[in-house]
C-alpha cells in the first residue's frame, strides 16, 4: 500500500475534441457536426460521461461508451460486478429489474441480486429497451467490452461496484488490467481509473495494483482526518456535486488528492462546480458538456422550450391532486411550439409524458404533474401512483416526440 498519493498520480490528459468523423457517428438529434470547433479550455475540468453516456444512451451499454466517446469527454465511467459463475459483467443496479426485460424472460427473478446471473443468463437480457425501443437488443456489456470502445482519447473510469456481492472482483479488475493488451495500453496512457464507494474494498485494490489510479467515492466530503486516511492509498476523491462547499474542496486538496463530483448534469452545475475548482465533472450529458466546454450550443435543436423549473418537494403529498410535484416548461422563443407527445426523463429513466393538444405561444408555461388532476390550458397531469421526482434534488431532460434533445435542469 503506498503511503504518498501524489507519487502515484498519473498526469490525465486532456482529451482532443472531437472531429468530423467521430461527430458524425452520433444522431443528428444529439450532436451537430463540430469539426471547426475550438478545443475545451486547457483548464477544463476532466469530463467523464456517467455510465458511458446515461443520459442519451441506455446506461452501461455499449451504446452509450459509444457515445462517450464521440462527445470527445476524456473518460466515460462504468459499472464492473461479477455473475454467478465469476464473469466481470457492466451493470449499476444491484438487481435487473429498472433497465432489462428480467420480468418476461426469468419471471420471479426481477428482484434477484443482479450478481446471482450466470453469464449466460445476463446475455438473454435486453439492457436497451428500457431507454427506448431505438435500442432494443443491447446487452449486458462484459468488462472486455469497454476496452474495446475506448481511445487514448477517451479513457474509463472503472467503478467496483457492490463489492461485497462480488467476491474477489478486485483481483479480476487488476488482471485484466495488467494483462490484457488493450487495458495495458489503456493504463499506459494515463486513461484509466478505478474507483469505489467501499473504503475496505479500495484499499484491496490498491494493494493488488498500486500503479493504477484510484478514486474514493463518498457521498459527502468528510474530515480533514478522514482525508488524510484516504490520501494514504487513494489518488483523488469523489463527492455528490449538491453536497460540496468551498470549505470541503479545500479540505481535499490539503489532503493532496484529487476532486471530482458526480452527477453533474446541467450547465448551470457545471459552472458551480468549475467554480470550486473541481479537477474532474462527471455526467450523463457528456455529449452537451464537451460542447459547452467548446463555446457551442450545448443544444443546437432546441426549439425555444426549455425547462423552468422542476418543483420535487411540494408541501403535503407529492402527489397530491392538482398541486403536486411538477415540471415547468417555458417557450423562450418567438413561435409557438407544440409539445405534445414530448417526455421528461430523470436520471433513474423515470417519464413523464405530455398529452395530445399543447402548444405553447411565445412566453407561455406548462405545468407537467406526475399525479392526478384536471388538464388545463397550463397543466397537464399524468395520473401516476407514485413520485418520479427525486426530493433531495433531481435533474431532468427535456426531448421532442421525435427523439430531439431540447434541454437539461438540475435542482
Amino acid at each position: 500500500m503506498t503511503q504518498n498519493p501524489t507519487a502515484r498520480r498519473r498526469p490525465v490528459l486532456r482529451a482532443a475534441a472531437a472531429g468530423a468523423a467521430t461527430a458524425a457517428a452520433l444522431s443528428a438529434a444529439v450532436l451537430a457536426p463540430s469539426a471547426t470547433a475550438a478545443p475545451a479550455p486547457e483548464d477544463a475540468p476532466v469530463l467523464i460521461g456517467h455510465r458511458g453516456a446515461a443520459g442519451t444512451a441506455p446506461e452501461n451499454t455499449v451504446a452509450a461508451f459509444e457515445d462517450g466517446v464521440a462527445s470527445g469527454a476524456d473518460f466515460f465511467e462504468i459499472d464492473v460486478q461479477l455473475s454467478a459463475d465469476g464473469v466481470p459483467f457492466l451493470f449499476h443496479d444491484n438487481t435487473p429489474a429498472r433497465t432489462t426485460n428480467v420480468a418476461e424472460v426469468f419471471p420471479g427473478r426481477e428482484d434477484d441480486p443482479i450478481t446471482s446471473f450466470t453469464w449466460d443468463e445476463l446475455q438473454q437480457l435486453d439492457a436497451g429497451s428500457y431507454f427506448s425501443e431505438e435500442y432494443a437488443g443491447e446487452r449486458i456489456p462484459h468488462l472486455d467490452d469497454a476496452a474495446e470502445v475506448a481511445t487514448r482519447n477517451t479513457g474509463v473510469f472503472i467503478e467496483i461496484k457492490s463489492p461485497v456481492n462480488s467476491p474477489g472482483i478486485e483481483q479480476v479488475v487488476a488482471d485484466a488490467l495488467a494483462e490484457d493488451a488493450e487495458w495495458s495500453e489503456l493504463v499506459e496512457a494515463g486513461k484509466i481509473e478505478v474507483l469505489g464507494f467501499d473504503e475496505a474494498s479500495n484499499q484491496r485494490f490498491a494493494e493488488i495494483a498500486p500503479d493504477v489510479p484510484l478514486q474514493q467515492l463518498v457521498g459527502t466530503v468528510p474530515d480533514a482526518a478522514t482525508l488524510e486516511r484516504y490520501a494514504t492509498f487513494a489518488d483523488a476523491f469523489g463527492t455528490n456535486y449538491r453536497t460540496l462547499d468551498e470549505a470541503g474542496a479545500e479540505r481535499v486538496r490539503d489532503a493532496g488528492l484529487g476532486l471530482g463530483v458526480y452527477t453533474v448534469n446541467s450547465t448551470e452545475a457545471y459552472d458551480e462546480a468549475a467554480a470550486l475548482g473541481v479537477d474532474r465533472i462527471t455526467g450523463d450529458f457528456p455529449i452537451q458538456f464537451s460542447r459547452y466546454e467548446r463555446g457551442l450550443k450545448v443544444f443546437p435543436q432546441n426549439t425555444g422550450v426549455q425547462v423552468a423549473d422542476s418543483v420535487n418537494d411540494v408541501p403535503g403529498a407529492d402527489l397530491q391532486p392538482e398541486t403536486g410535484e411538477h415540471v415547468v416548461l417555458e417557450n423562450t422563443g418567438n413561435h409557438a411550439v407544440d409539445v405534445s407527445g414530448w417526455i421528461l426523463r430523470d436520471a433513474a429513466n423515470n417519464v413523464l409524458e405530455i398529452g395530445e393538444g399543447y402548444e405553447l405561444e411565445a412566453g407561455e408555461r406548462l405545468r407537467v404533474y406526475t399525479g392526478p388532476g384536471a388538464d388545463a390550458e397550463d397543466a397537464y397531469y399524468n395520473g401516476g401512483t407514485a413520485n418520479v421526482l427525486n426530493n433531495g434534488g433531481d435533474s431532468v431532460a427535456l426531448w421532442t416526440d421525435d427523439a430531439q434533445l431540447q434541454d437539461t435542469f438540475a435542482n
